[in-house]
């Protein structure tokens, strides 16, 4: 079960997609619209993996909203869960594309009013992987309950991971991000979160500080996505790099989600950490090689192909 965001991206891509104030025109390579939402995203990897995935998410009562349960329902993502807001517009990205590096623009509409209630207890009594994404753009609704969530999983026998994404507020967390932490078996930032989520400098010290200091880490086990460079992952005293041959993007939109998925589904495989984050970074690595955040996501045979390529050390 994956709980989080679900938005249409428009996808524009080009050498140059830096607007141009002045009223000027300016052409672009191609403009998509696409699934977008790192939550979305990641439910639909996960599905292309040949995991069965629910989203929990909510949507407005207009055509956005039509088209992302129309996307996903095609990619095989339960989405029963997903509420319609008639009181909210559906949330909407503008992703700026320029092979590795993107910027992107969102404007929130019901992304923001998923609350823990809307969580199905039956669905989450069910899942064998509970994972949230983009906390930050839910922290006022599904915030104040998301460790309650995480913890009725693990009860249940679930693990939890969690994806806090980008902070736009720039606060990067408060008590409720500790509770939630707690209640997370895997966290999973890339680089420039995990050195803001830990307020550390240094990617040594950030991870330290987020697995808990000291030799039996009390807190969860940290996975940093590093692009291209691969991964980094500490759990329990330990550490482990995870490299991989390099790709050409084409576009990295959606890539950590993919990620993410890769990951889950290794772990749900029985993989120890450091062989689901390499199945991870197979994950991410082709979905680069397609614009979009979940065109170039691979079925399983292709992500296991390619992991084999990957190294741990």
């Amino acid at each position: 079960m994956v709980l989080g965001d679900c938005n249409p991206d428009v996808l524009v891509l080009g050498d140059d997609v830096t607007p141009a104030f002045g009223q000027q025109e300016k052409l672009v390579a191609s403009m998509s619209l696409v699934i977008g939402g790192s939550a979305a995203i990641t439910a639909v990897a996960a599905a292309r993996l040949g995991l069965r995935v629910a989203l929990v998410a909510a949507v407005g009562a207009d055509p956005a909203g039509r088209f992302m349960l129309d996307q996903l329902a095609s990619e095989g993502v339960d989405t029963g869960a997903v509420a319609v807001r008639a009181d909210a517009p559906t949330g909407m990205t503008v992703a700026l594309s320029r092979g590795g590096d993107r910027a992107i623009l969102t404007a929130l509409g019901a992304v923001a009013s998923l609350t823990a209630s809307d969580v199905p207890a039956a669905l989450l009594a069910a899942a064998r992987h509970v994972h949230a994404s983009s906390y930050f753009l839910l922290e006022d609704s599904l915030g104040p309950g998301l460790a309650g969530v995480l913890a009725a999983a693990r009860a249940a026998g679930a693990r939890t991971s969690l994806d806090t994404n980008w902070d736009p507020s720039g606060r990067w967390g408060d008590d409720r991000l500790r509770a939630a932490l707690a209640q997370a078996d895997v966290l999973l930032p890339n680089e420039a979160e995990a050195l803001r989520l830990a307020g550390r400098p240094g990617l040594a010290a950030a991870v330290a500080t987020l697995a808990g200091a000291g030799p039996a880490e009390t807190g969860p086990a940290v996975v940093v996505k590093l692009g291209e460079r691969g991964a980094l992952c500490a759990s329990r005293g330990e550490r482990w790099r995870v490299s991989l041959p390099p790709v050409t993007p084409v576009d990295a939109t959606g890539a950590g989600d993919c990620f993410n998925a890769g990951l889950i589904a290794g772990l749900l495989d029985g993989l120890a950490l450091p062989r689901a984050a390499a199945l991870g970074c197979a994950a991410g690595a082709l979905s680069t090689q397609a614009a979009g955040g979940t065109a170039g996501a691979p079925d399983r045979a292709a992500a296991a192909a390619r992991a084999q390529l990957v190294s741990v050390s």
